[in-house]
Order: structure tokens, then C-alpha cells, then sequence
């Protein structure tokens, strides 16, 4: 099978048309917080929105103002004028300000020119415990009524654990691609990685697995990456754009790992399942994973993880960056920035857009780290 579509990172709409002419329902997710397994167990395509490749966004400017995240203002962009018009809604959580507000405009757009699309947006508490599951367990179920009324199917406890085992396998087997990047001289880098889960956005769960299953048959025939002069890690806010690591590997870094919620954070751990209660195991699953510095309560296991990647894959440098105006990511290099220090790894701190505008003062920045890191 020819898996080379893994290495296309630009937003397709190629699956969703194929989807939905079977006659079935897609809708675009907006945040990790989203549980896609409630979405497949009612044979809804479940598409995660991203802006890669939007080089202005004149509508989302208009809508959302200069001063909002330019990433949430080019998911509007891509829903009013690229490849997610065709989606039949969308879905959102409360992860970030910001991209609420990208779902708000897209609603009242929407709305406005009377298209009938589908929108509902659930509330994922900042904290974890048995009163925060409690609730964020009841705004899945309301999601997951509002979903059959849409779709006309019904959830059963048999349908999402399908969903889940499906998951758990597109889980692992991104586990079998980073586990590629801890090799001394890696087959893959940093940006193929980040493109290849990228491509998780653009698939259907049964294409992406097919698709993943044959590259990890041919990785053994690529070609090991020996002249990298630092192994790197990269952190912060959506990140979407694998260019953006391409220019920084092409000054002699290479990114081994990722902190991202576009990248290993959403793959790093498989969904248990509790036979009595599938739900809960769902809501138990997506409110407690560690993916962002949005929940109040995980800020020491988000360092500890991040600290105990660095470890694991042999880096020596961490990357970190923030785009403008971001709320989860604006300011945690204070407090992760001791426990890198404490293991002797130097950290770079960048902030930037999401077009890539600014890719020679990167390219400065990034040679002069990894100069300093071989010193």
C-alpha cells in the first residue's frame, strides 16, 4: 500500500467527500478535549480542524479581530472559505478562549445564511476529580443525545468500545513511530513525525490505520538521519505547521520528540475500558490525560512529563513556543524552565504565527542554539 498521502500536510477534504457520499455525517471537532470515539460509535466522520497552510485569513481577521491566536482565526478562515465548508457542523469544547470564540463565529455564520448545520459546544471542567467527572460525564451524555437526534443512530455500550479499540490501535501504532525517533540515528524526523499525525486529521480512523501500518512495514528501509548536530524536543501551543520544525532541522537539529497536542500528546496512552460504565471510562480518559496547560491542577505532571521525555529520547534541547496571544501556553516556560536546567538541558523560547512569516530571524535563532548546545 502506498502510504506517502501520510506525508501530505495540507488539510484535505478528499476523505470527508467519500465519507459523505455514503450518505453519513461529518462533523469538524475544534479541541482535543473531544471525545472522537462518540462520533465513529454513531458512524459520524469526526474531522479535528487546524489552519496549516493559511497564508491570510481576511475573513477570520474580520470576525475575530487582528488580536485574537491567528491559529483559531485560520480554523475560521478554512471553515468559511477551504476545504471545511463541506463539514455538516462542528463540535467544540471549552479548551481555550480563543478557539470558543472561532466556533461562536462560525455558528453565527452559519446560522446567519441559514445552512442547518449541526453545533454544540461541551464543557470540560479545568480540574480533575470525582465532582469534575461527574459533570464532564453528563456533558457527554448531552452530546451524545444531540448526536443520534442528528445522525439518526444510537449509541450502544458494544458501538463505543468498536470506537475505542479502533483508537487504541491508531494509538499504538504512533507509538511505534516515535519509538523510531529514540534510535541513535533516527529513520524519521521531526517534521515527517509531526506530518504523519497530522494526517490523522485528514483520514478516516480505518484509512489513517491502513496507511500507518504500512509505513512501520517499510521503515526498516529508510535511510538513518546521522548529521544532525542536536537531538531536540519541541513544546507549547497548537502547532500545526510541520515547516516550522523543517526550518530548524535544516539549521542541524532534529526533533526526536514533541509536546504537542497536534502531535504525541494525543497518542501517548490508549483509552481503558471499564465494562461497566464505557462512558465514564471515556469521560475518565479525556479529562485526565495530560495534553495542556489548560487544567489548573496538572502543571507538575505536565513538567515531569516533559522532563521524563527528554530523558527517555536523549535530548538535548528543548524548543519552545508560544503563539501570540495564546492563553494555555503564554507563560509556562517560568515554571519548566528550573527542571530542565536541573537536567542540563537549555531551552528556546520563540514566539510566533501561524503563517510562517518570520522563518529567517527562526533560522538565526535555531542555528545559534544548536551552536550553544555543541559547545
Amino acid at each position: 500500500m502506498d502510504y506517502q498521502k501520510l506525508f501530505n500536510a495540507e488539510i484535505s477534504g478528499e476523505s470527508i467527500a467519500a465519507w459523505k457520499a455514503q450518505g453519513k455525517k461529518a462533523l469538524g471537532l475544534i479541541c482535543c478535549h473531544v471525545p472522537v470515539e462518540l462520533f465513529y460509535a454513531l458512524d459520524i466522520m469526526p474531522v479535528r480542524m487546524r489552519a496549516t497552510g493559511t497564508t491570510e485569513s481576511p475573513d477570520g481577521d474580520t470576525w475575530m479581530s487582528t488580536f485574537s491566536c491567528s491559529f483559531a482565526r485560520g480554523v475560521l478562515q478554512q471553515w468559511i472559505t477551504g476545504p471545511y465548508k463541506a463539514l455538516d457542523g462542528i463540535v467544540t469544547s471549552d479548551g481555550c478562549m480563543m478557539s470558543a470564540r472561532a466556533f461562536d463565529n462560525a455558528e453565527h455564520i452559519s446560522k446567519k445564511a441559514k445552512e442547518g448545520k449541526f453545533f454544540f459546544q461541551i464543557g470540560a471542567p479545568r480540574m480533575s476529580g470525582n465532582l469534575e467527572l461527574a459533570y464532564y460525564k453528563d456533558e457527554l451524555k448531552d452530546l451524545v443525545e444531540a448526536l443520534e437526534k442528528f445522525s439518526g443512530n444510537k449509541l450502544t455500550d458494544e458501538k463505543l468500545k468498536a470506537a475505542i479499540a479502533k483508537e487504541n490501535e491508531a494509538r499504538e501504532l504512533i507509538q511505534q513511530v516515535n519509538a523510531l525517533r529514540k534510535a541513535e540515528s533516527p529513520v524519521i524526523s521531526g517534521e515527517d513525525a509531526l506530518t504523519i499525525m497530522l494526517a490523522a486529521t485528514n483520514f478516516s480512523i480505518d484509512e489513517y490505520i491502513a496507511l500507518l501500518k504500512a509505513f512501520l512495514a517499510d521503515a526498516e528501509n529508510r535511510t538513518p538521519i546521522a548529521d544532525k548536530r542536536a537531538r531536540l524536543m519541541i513544546i507549547g501551543s497548537a502547532l500545526d505547521n510541520p515547516g516550522y520544525l523543517k526550518v530548524i532541522e535544516d539549521k542541524g537539529g532534529l526533533f526526536v520528540a514533541d509536546d504537542l497536542c497536534y502531535g504525541s500528546k494525543v497518542f501517548n496512552h490508549v483509552l481503558p475500558v471499564q465494562d461497566a460504565d464505557v462512558l465514564g471510562s471515556v469521560a475518565d480518559y479525556y479529562l485526565n490525560r495530560i495534553v495542556c496547560p489548560r487544567m489548573l491542577d496538572n502543571r507538575i505532571a505536565l513538567q515531569k512529563n516533559i522532563v521524563d521525555t527528554c530523558k527517555e529520547y536523549g535530548v538535548e534541547g528543548v524548543v519552545y513556543q508560544k503563539i501570540q496571544y495564546c492563553e494555555c501556553w503564554g507563560g509556562e516556560s517560568l515554571y519548566l524552565e528550573p527542571d530542565l536546567k536541573a537536567i542540563g538541558v537549555p531551552m528556546l523560547i520563540v514566539e510566533r504565527e501561524e503563517h510562517l512569516a518570520n522563518a529567517g530571524q527562526l533560522a538565526i535563532r535555531a542555528e545559534a542554539f544548536i551552536e550553544m548546545i555543541e559547545k
